[in-house]
């Protein structure tokens, strides 16, 4: 509870709560664990803070809840492959639903994950997850799509999506969400164990927005607005292609 109204009065746009670990490796919990772990401090988040609350979820059963508790939006990483029904659900309720890339589960999917040309697989997998979201009900002004990074990506994945935002976002014309915070990948460029990659995160994450993404998924709230700042001043300041100086 602390720690969220920490992060609203360090101008985050919005909380992410979750239930259920999904680092690569982690095992599926059962939804009983999810809500007990997420509706008692959602309710209470709604209570004290106007920020909107989204609840990280694969599952219908725990996104119900979540939304009658407060929530107004669902984050699903697993982009409506998981459960379909949870489509069905976001668009009755009317929230708004963020749709992650991953291939496999997170117990499953960084065993030799593979891409001939990772833009355009993510692309192509993530306008599956919009079409199965949009046949429910659920209107693309209410989209966000994640490419998904750490999520069944090799090192190399991670640096051409998190460099290609933009183009993603144009591709499918919808808000592009990337989360790079603390992720292994940034501690196979550095070598920083999780809990000293702050320097690579922010790094990351202006880069990040300078490439073109809207948004960031953050645990430092501060920092990470302020490199999302930096980000979106060089993106406003850098000349199109072709212009000279």
């Amino acid at each position: 509870m602390a720690a969220g109204l920490a992060l609203v009065g360090e101008g985050v746009d919005a909380l992410d709560v979750g239930g259920e670990s999904t680092r690569p490796g982690a095992p599926e919990l059962p939804p009983q664990i999810e809500l007990a772990r997420t509706i008692p401090l959602i309710e209470r988040l709604a209570k004290a803070t106007s920020c909107p609350i989204s609840i990280d979820t694969r599952k219908a059963a725990v996104a119900g809840p979540a939304l009658e508790a407060g929530a107004s939006i669902v984050n699903d990483v697993s982009g409506l492959c998981f459960d379909p029904a949870l489509a069905a659900l976001v668009a009755e309720r009317g929230a708004t639903l963020i749709l992650g890339h991953m291939r496999g589960r997170p117990d499953t999917m960084q065993d030799a994950p593979s891409y001939a040309d990772v833009l355009e697989e993510v692309a192509e997998e993530l306008e599956a997850s919009v079409a199965i979201a949009c046949a429910a009900g659920v209107p693309r002004e209410r989209l966000v799509v994640d490419p998904g990074i750490g999520f069944g990506k090799r090192l190399e994945d991670n640096l051409v999506l998190l460099a290609n935002g933009g183009w993603l976002g144009e591709r499918l014309a919808l808000p592009v969400l990337v989360g790079p915070s603390r992720k292994s990948f940034l501690g196979k460029l550095t070598g920083d164990p999780v809990g000293r990659r702050e320097n690579a995160t922010l790094a990351a994450c202006a880069a990040a927005v300078f490439a073109g993404a809207d948004g960031l998924r953050v645990h430092d709230g501060a920092a990470g607005v302020r490199a999302a700042r930096v980000g979106l001043a060089l993106r406003e300041a850098r000349r199109p292609a072709g212009v000279a100086p």
